[in-house]
């Protein structure tokens, strides 16, 4: 059985794999960059029980696409010298 590209279905080409051409890499890249696709999230705890926060908007004070929530990380302490 070939594998066929989850963008138009016809078989993939080993150079763009798991596509069948650039186009369709560049269409599912497309769709990544603009929201199209969004990893789902759950509400998990922390370390001491405490429920995370999520925010919906981004860094940069815009409003995050609709559906798409942003995760925020807690920031990682510099290495001291």
């Amino acid at each position: 059985m070939t594998p066929t590209c989850p963008i138009c279905g016809r078989a993939t080409d080993m150079r763009w794999r798991p596509f069948c051409s650039r186009r369709c890499a560049d269409v599912d890249l497309n769709r990544w960059l603009s929201g199209v696709y969004a990893v789902p999230v759950t509400e998990d705890s922390d370390e001491d029980g405490d429920a995370t926060a999520r925010r919906t908007d981004t860094a940069d004070g815009d409003e995050a696409p609709a559906g798409a929530r942003v995760i925020d990380f807690p920031a990682r302490p510099r290495p001291r010298r």
